[in-house]
């Protein structure tokens, strides 16, 4: 069960930096907290303070929250109000539903709350008593609400007047239930100890190996029985699902079992919830296996493609830059510190939180001048990785490597050289033709459209007249 700690409060307080010393406002409510303890030594400021659904089972050490004007502890195991009397001066609002107080004249104690405005007692035992509103009215004249209720100031005068018989009925009906209490915790103290002796019983009398025996000593199976069950998985498979069954059935007769409601039965039911929530993780863990690691090279020393992060990514050749770029879609918002990238010359590898990323290359490149940036826009990781060899273009002829050799060799390259320019030239020898070369072959030299020579008529044409009126040709 938990514990109220200095670690708890600063995890809830990050409101106000983690710093408690200054709290004004502390939620620890659903921590199952068994006691009320440290906060008024930790958070002396504190003004509201929710402890609800915990199992609280007294008020106490909150003497010294001077400020407190609310405190919330519905649903915990608190009996009795006491110990808000001294201290708690400026209380205006306090909640106990759904506890289990059946002495209603303890209410007595917070008539020294003359700031209390706000009470809440409904679902606790003495809320079914009869006259139970008349009395706190009457006894808490400073209230101006009651279970969420306005308290009229006609209600207020009708309670006073009828006081002494209503405080006459409320004592009698507490008186029963405190025998009825008394007697209910003297059943759950015997039903505890009946359970306490079958276990024992049952470690008394029950093998190591969960078979019922009457006498260990004389039935315990052989070494070798005990071997062939270790050898055995299925027979271990069965009986680990046959414990796993007997645990369902007695988690159901738990639940079926009829049960008074009282804080007793309140923390069995909790602490069998708690015993089924660690079973199921023993059963968990049992049957979690290890992820066997990711093979990033197979057996004969091939790379291979793996994306356990499961990122976008797209890979591109750009041939004008002679270089190889990978885009990896990395999380935008990702500390690049998580991030690790390896290039290698015929893949590139980058680990992502630790999962990797392996991509086969389509060619080789140069790890060294390799390079990795992020864009600032998207996030993504842009690798560069520029190819091994020279650039080529379609422009450049193809150059022809000269080895220095002896007179005799060099002379035979040159013939094997040139025999091998005629059968690239020579067209007869080729089984198919020569699609890059077929422009070249011929050559037609681009002919220059003359224009048609102009017809100056001269003077001795006896068909020309000169007419003065026409202008002259420029």
């Amino acid at each position: 069960m938990g514990r109220i700690t200095e670690d708890l409060i600063r995890r809830n307080a990050e409101h106000n930096d983690c710093i408690i010393f200054s709290l004004e406002e502390l939620s620890l409510h659903q921590q199952e907290i068994e006691r009320l303890e440290h906060i008024d030594k930790w958070c002396r400021d504190l003004k509201i303070l929710y402890l609800q659904n915990n199992l609280i089972g007294k008020i106490e050490n909150v003497s010294k929250l001077k400020k407190l004007e609310y405190l919330n502890l519905a649903l915990n195991n608190i009996e009795k109000i006491e110990n808000l009397e001294a201290g708690c001066e400026g209380l205006t609002k306090l909640d106990l539903m759904v506890n289990f107080i059946g002495e209603l004249s303890s209410v007595k104690t917070l008539q020294h709350n003359i700031h209390l405005k706000e009470l809440f007692l409904m679902g606790n035992p003495c809320a079914d008593f009869d006259g139970y509103r008349q009395f706190v009215v009457a006894t808490l004249q400073q209230l101006k609400w009651l279970d969420g209720k306005e308290i009229e100031r006609s209600e207020r005068i009708q309670a006073l007047q009828d006081f002494p018989v209503v405080e006459q009925q409320i004592r009698e009906q507490e008186k029963a239930y405190c025998l009825k209490r008394a007697k209910d915790k003297e059943e759950t103290q015997r039903k505890l100890q009946e359970e306490e002796n079958e276990g024992e019983k049952e470690g008394r009398h029950t093998g190591f190996d969960g078979r019922w025996y009457t006498d260990i000593g004389a039935a315990l199976p052989s070494s070798e029985e005990s071997k062939d069950d270790v050898q055995a998985p299925e027979i271990q498979e069965g009986e680990c699902k046959k414990k796993k069954l007997d645990n369902g059935e007695d988690d159901l007769e738990f639940w079926n079992k009829p049960s008074l409601y009282t804080p007793e039965s309140r923390l069995e039911t909790l602490r069998h919830m708690e015993k089924q929530r660690k079973d199921q993780e023993k059963l968990s863990e049992k049957k979690k296996k290890v992820k066997p690691p990711r093979v990033l090279i197979s057996e004969n020393g091939r790379a291979l493609n793996v994306n356990e992060p499961k990122l976008d990514f797209s890979l591109r050749d750009d041939e004008k830059r002679n270089q190889i770029v990978l885009d990896l879609a990395v999380y935008r918002y990702m500390d690049t510190s998580l991030i690790d990238v390896d290039v290698q010359p015929t893949y590139v590898r980058v680990m992502v939180k630790g999962k990797p990323f392996q991509l086969v290359l389509p060619a080789e490149v140069k790890p060294d001048s390799s390079s990795a940036r992020r864009a600032q826009t998207t996030g993504h990781l842009v690798v560069y990785m520029p190819k091994v060899g020279e650039v080529i273009t379609g422009c450049q002829g193809t150059s022809k490597p000269v080895k220095s050799t002896p007179d005799g060799s060099r002379e035979q390259t040159d013939k094997r050289s040139q025999q091998m320019e005629r059968l690239e030239v020579d067209p007869s020898k080729r089984a198919f033709p020569d699609v890059a070369n077929i422009v070249q072959e011929k050559k037609h030299t681009p002919r220059r459209v003359q224009a048609a020579p102009k017809i100056i008529p001269s003077e001795e044409d006896p068909d020309f007249e000169d007419n003065p009126e026409v202008p002259p040709l420029i």
